[in-house]
């Protein structure tokens, strides 16, 4: 029997609301059989027993979502002339994130709520099993045809050993010997965070002339700013999901990833667009990190003691 409030058996009708009914039954069968799986490797495993944690269960999150590019706003090119070969200098790049309204941001918009929905599942698969937290989380994204992508979060469920026990489960990227040199200095998980920009720029005649197969070995000037400016658009984005959570920091589980597609806006109009994603978790202080032991002792053998 699942917990109450958490999960719904809503039967083969689904709606899209709540756990599909697939993972409904999932979590049931692993309930009543007893039997508690990891993701976990054995060192991990072996960091998460320090750490006062044990697994209750393997926990999933999945959504499929139909995406285009949708949200066309225009892509910082207001010059005249065939192709943009007039005034060059006006050419910038335009940068969206989720719910700024910009310039694809219906497209972002998307992306935010597939990872934020297979989070969201991950998460309620976790109280439904009575977890404290998910460690070990991994994110992923899969193509299919015709703009379908799945969005699947998986994880390890964890419960504390202790008599206390949170309200709502924590999740990180991190494993479980992570997860106890977090806790000893003072820190703690709080969420699992996805960070999107975009960044759209108009091939202007400068940048078609840098690419010309006789340029040779040079810079485009224009893919560099397009790449830069999303980087930075990116950072902010960790800088503000942070403080809608309420943390103090991040760890990013991977260097920020950059994506380029060439965009063929109408004849003798090309678009570069790159999507910056950063996967990370958010961590919060607590405790004096002051008084957290050191990791080296030395003995000496003076008498004079520990230093």
């Amino acid at each position: 029997m699942l917990a109450s409030g958490d999960v719904t058996d809503v039967g083969p009708s689904w709606d899209g609301r709540g756990l599909p009914p697939a993972a409904v039954a999932r979590l049931a069968r692993a309930k009543d059989s007893g039997v508690r799986t990891s993701l976990l490797a054995v060192d991990s495993q072996a960091g998460l027993d320090t750490a006062g944690f044990a697994p209750v269960g393997e926990v999933m999150g999945s959504t499929v979502l139909h995406l285009g590019w949708q949200g066309y706003a225009g892509c910082g090119w207001y010059g005249g002339g065939m192709g943009g070969f007039s005034m060059p200098f006006q050419v910038s790049t335009q940068v969206a994130a989720p719910g700024s309204g910009l310039a694809f941001a219906p497209y972002l918009d998307a992306l935010d709520a597939g990872w934020k929905t297979a989070i969201g599942r991950m998460l309620a698969e976790a109280r439904a099993l009575g977890a404290d937290g998910i460690v070990g989380v991994r994110l992923s994204e899969d193509r299919f045809e015709q703009g379908n992508r799945e969005f699947l979060a998986l994880g390890t469920a964890v419960r504390s050993l202790g008599q206390v026990h949170t309200n709502r489960p924590f999740a990180t990227t991190l494993g479980g010997s992570d997860l106890a040199k977090l806790l000893r200095a003072g820190w703690v998980p709080a969420a699992v965070m996805v960070c999107l920009s975009l960044g759209i720029r108009h091939d202007d005649f400068r940048t078609r002339q840098s690419t010309f197969w006789s340029a040779g070995n040079i810079e485009v000037p224009g893919y560099t700013d397009l790449v830069t400016t999303v980087r930075e658009a990116n950072r902010r984005q960790i800088s503000l999901r942070c403080a809608e959570l309420g943390a103090d920091g991040a760890v990013l589980t991977s260097p920020m990833r950059i994506q380029i597609e060439e965009l063929e806006v109408g004849e003798g109009h090309t678009d570069h667009a790159a999507i910056a994603s950063c996967i990370a978790t958010a961590l919060a202080t607590f405790g004096d990190k002051s008084a957290s032991s050191r990791s080296l002792v030395v003995l000496p053998l003076n008498g004079k003691g520990p230093r």
